[in-house]
């Protein structure tokens, strides 16, 4: 086992300035994630880097960290951070500041719906890092508003979820704007091919690094499962689910914003401390949802993909996908939200029997297994509570306003009586409502499931001898009009 000085010489061979390693100390960084283990060499040798990794792996100090390290004795703009939205721009912009702060490390966030002259302003001091979204910077650099802006180091931060977001033409205009000399890092969780052909346009003989296993899409540290449910079932299977997995933090993703405000407002009447999360929303009240829900105030977010991009709360235990998300790309990015940093989560799907065809697409993207379930009985969840009750109330220290208030009862009732009401009264505030029986049971579920695939099979053997007929008969006409001619 590694004592204190071991884990604190891991970083130490970086070869920080003492006002960086305090800034990971400050942090509380005990031992180098393998992003970080991998990535920060190669960015203090100057080398370009296409860094492949999901977020919550440590990803931000693995470029941040080296890159301060290099700049912090300027006086103006060295490391230029490029993020999607406006929400993990800040996100960035406060880890960078609180790991450079001793090094007097100036960070500014850029983004839109903010004064341009003071984001400008801030810029014009003497800021040493700048975080940005690709709207705002575009417009700043386009106008001529940004001069002498020369950044040593461009990090190109979640690069997929700008290709999802339609950012990619943006950031090739951005990168005509920079110095052709800079160091250049792409982060990405995963590589299609119009971010493969990004990176070889704007990094020069990077060298790369991955801690994503390309059989493993999904972190490890997630179970991932799917309940086949009626349409009509949705809501009462989502809050039976929450019930029984009684969440830390949860994340419920909504392919619409109505749907976003619709299950918000649900929940919170159901008692739940619910807050939604969607584009629509203006941005203070975007703001002040993510806080309080990073905070524990709030402890389930419903959201838009959109919305929810590159938002790293690292102690998120549950995700739903309330629809199944369109594509595989999606999915990775919704599940990501959770197991981070070492932690378990789970990842639930709901799905009615008509979208087979996407879980199949899905399961066959992902190396991890989805696993079939079936929604608990509201039978079942009673039981559950009822165990979990029995030991509330074992744990639970008796206070001296207990013991005058038994006394005064004893009049009326014996012990065993108060005791049996008083369990009552806990029971009608935690007892689980709803149908009894929500969704399809696993044998149900399996039997649709195969009959899908046979009819699926059938379609594909049909379209293939369709399609050797069609070959065939154009062949035989191909061979009539020779005989003529």
């Amino acid at each position: 086992m590694q004592n204190d000085s071991t884990i604190k010489s891991q970083f130490l061979d970086f070869g920080f300035s003492k006002e960086i390693n305090k800034g990971i100390e400050n942090a509380g960084f005990k031992v180098p994630s393998p992003i970080q283990q991998k990535a920060i060499p190669i960015i203090l040798n100057g080398d370009d880097l296409v860094a492949q990794a999901n977020t919550g792996t440590g990803k931000t100090a693995a470029f941040g960290l080296p890159a301060m390290d290099k700049i912090a004795s300027l006086k103006e703009v060295g490391l230029l951070v490029i993020t999607p939205t406006r929400e993990l721009a800040t996100q960035v912009a406060d880890e960078l500041y609180n790991l450079g702060k001793y090094a007097g490390i100036k960070t500014v966030t850029v983004y839109g719906g903010s004064s341009y002259s003071r984001q400008i302003s801030l810029i014009s001091k003497g800021a040493q890092v700048v975080v940005a979204t690709p709207g705002r910077l575009k417009d700043l650099l386009s106008s001529g508003k940004l001069r002498d802006f020369n950044p040593e180091i461009v990090v190109l931060d979640e690069a997929d979820e700008m290709l999802d977001m339609g950012f990619l033409e943006d950031i090739k205009d951005i990168f005509s704007y920079l110095p052709s000399n800079r160091q250049t890092v792409l982060c990405s969780a995963t590589m299609p091919k119009p971010i493969r052909e990004l990176a070889a346009k704007i990094l020069s003989n990077p060298k790369t690094v991955s801690i994503v296993d390309k059989n493993d899409a999904t972190s490890k540290d997630v179970a991932q499962s799917y309940y086949v449910i009626e349409e009509r079932e949705r809501t009462d299977a989502l809050v039976r689910l929450i019930d029984h997995n009684n969440p830390t933090k949860a994340i419920i993703f909504c392919r619409m914003k109505i749907e976003v405000d619709r299950l918000a407002d649900i929940l919170s009447a159901k008692g739940y401390n619910a807050k939604g999360l969607h584009g629509d929303m203006d941005q203070r009240a975007r703001d002040e949802a993510i806080k309080n829900f990073r905070s524990g105030k709030v402890n389930i977010l419903v959201a838009t993909d959109v919305a929810a991009r590159g938002l790293d709360v690292k102690d998120v235990s549950l995700v739903v996908n309330y629809h199944i998300p369109f594509d595989p790309e999606s999915y990775v990015h919704r599940v990501g939200r959770t197991g981070r940093a070492g932690h378990k989560g789970e990842a639930i799907t709901l799905i009615t029997p008509i979208e087979f065809k996407e879980l199949l697409r899905i399961q066959k993207s992902m190396g991890a297994p989805i696993a079939l379930k079936s929604i608990p009985s509201s039978y079942d969840l009673k039981a559950k509570e009822l165990e979990s009750l029995a030991k509330e109330i074992e744990d639970a220290k008796v206070k001296d306003e207990a013991s005058s208030l038994l006394a005064s009862m004893m009049d009326k009732f014996d012990s065993s009586e108060i005791a049996l009401k008083a369990i009552s009264l806990l029971l009608s505030k935690h007892l689980a409502g709803g149908p009894e029986k929500i969704g399809f049971s696993q044998k149900e579920a399996l039997s649709l499931l195969e009959k899908f695939k046979a009819n699926s099979n059938r379609r594909n053997d049909r379209g293939r001898r369709d399609g050797r007929r069609s070959r065939n008969s154009r062949s035989r006409s191909s061979s009539h009009r020779s005989r003529r001619r």
